[in-house]
């Protein structure tokens, strides 16, 4: 499992012009599932996200979780974050979990921030072609894998 964390001023995913997510300050996070992912992965990714310390203290020093600033999160399943492009120029993607197991994951990440670590949380809508906006805040950007 994989996830792409930005800091963020504000975010939000539409889905056929319609929002369907939206936050201000918090994190967007794009989370990727391969085939051997399991609630195991899931439990470990939701820990180091819900207690990661990026935003700013009082002394200007990245000190400060979600829960210390109010922040929320918006998730957005994301497949390609298991793209493959070393075979050419066309990236493959079976490094990616199937869809069935993917969003059961994906699914089960989002209720452990929300119920496990009491984040305020948005989502996509698995599978659609969402456009996502985002304010970056920083740029502060960071991969976590498990």
């Amino acid at each position: 499992m994989k996830i792409v964390v930005q800091r963020v001023k504000n975010a939000s995913v539409q889905v056929e012009g319609k929002t369907v997510g939206e936050i201000e300050k918090g994190f967007l996070v794009l989370l990727g599932v391969t085939h051997s992912d399991t609630k195991k992965e899931a439990d470990y990714l939701a820990k180091k996200l819900c207690k990661l310390r990026v935003f700013t203290d009082e002394n200007d020093k990245m000190n400060l979780s979600l829960k210390d600033v109010g922040g929320k999160l918006l998730i957005v399943s994301q497949f390609t974050l298991y793209a493959d492009c070393s075979g050419g120029n066309r990236p493959s993607f079976i490094e990616a979990a199937r869809p069935e197991q993917a969003e059961e994951l994906y699914e089960y990440f989002c209720k452990e921030c929300k119920e496990k670590y009491d984040i305020n949380v948005e989502k996509g809508i698995f599978g659609a072609d969402m456009k996502v906006n985002l304010l970056n805040d920083g740029p502060v950007t960071i991969i976590i894998e498990r």
